[in-house]
């Protein structure tokens, strides 16, 4: 799920969800943690179109006024992709660190801004760091991954014969 599709409608979830109110955190701070649930690693990897996720954690601190509220941390998890080199299954750690921004939307209604790339919306004082934690974790995963000590060796032309190698030889004169 896109962060502009959650905007659209943040009551939307997928596979993780985690909806908490920033409004009871402590004032200007505060941690929270995302563990997700097998069957949530699973529909995960469904939506990622990988073979497998296990052990997602997000930690994330909190800080600053609603008005301008920094969410930093790191999402981890141990996943199983495929190489697409030899295209063996392979499992490999993730870690991508976080740092977003968010504003209350009431500030930003109205405005040009509203629609630009600028801080994340709160929508109704809560935020879903369960769909954070999904999103940072699609961000962490390789497009190309490559299992451990597999090298791409790319066919080089040549001499090698090639399907065409015995015709090419006849209207040469070879044979």
């Amino acid at each position: 799920m896109s962060r502009d599709s959650r905007r659209e409608n943040p009551q939307d979830s997928g596979p993780l969800t985690r909806w908490v109110s920033v409004d009871r955190l402590p004032q200007g701070r505060g941690a929270v943690t995302v563990e997700a649930s097998p069957a949530e690693c699973a529909a995960l990897a469904a939506d990622f179109k990988i073979p497998g996720i296990r052990d997602l954690v997000g930690h994330f601190a909190i800080s600053g006024p609603t008005s301008r509220l920094t969410v930093t941390g790191t999402v981890e998890a141990l996943v199983t992709q495929v190489c697409t080199v030899s295209l063996e299954p392979f499992e490999a750690p993730v870690r991508e660190p976080v740092e977003v921004v968010f504003t209350d939307t009431d500030q930003l209604a109205g405005t040009d801004a509203e629609d630009a790339d600028i801080p994340d919306p709160l929508v109704g004082g809560r935020l879903d760091f369960g769909a954070l934690t999904a999103e940072f974790l699609a961000l962490g995963l390789d497009p190309y991954p490559r299992k451990p000590g597999i090298a791409f060796e790319p066919v080089v032309a040549g001499d090698d014969a090639g399907p065409l190698a015995a015709l090419a030889k006849l209207r040469d004169g070879e044979g």
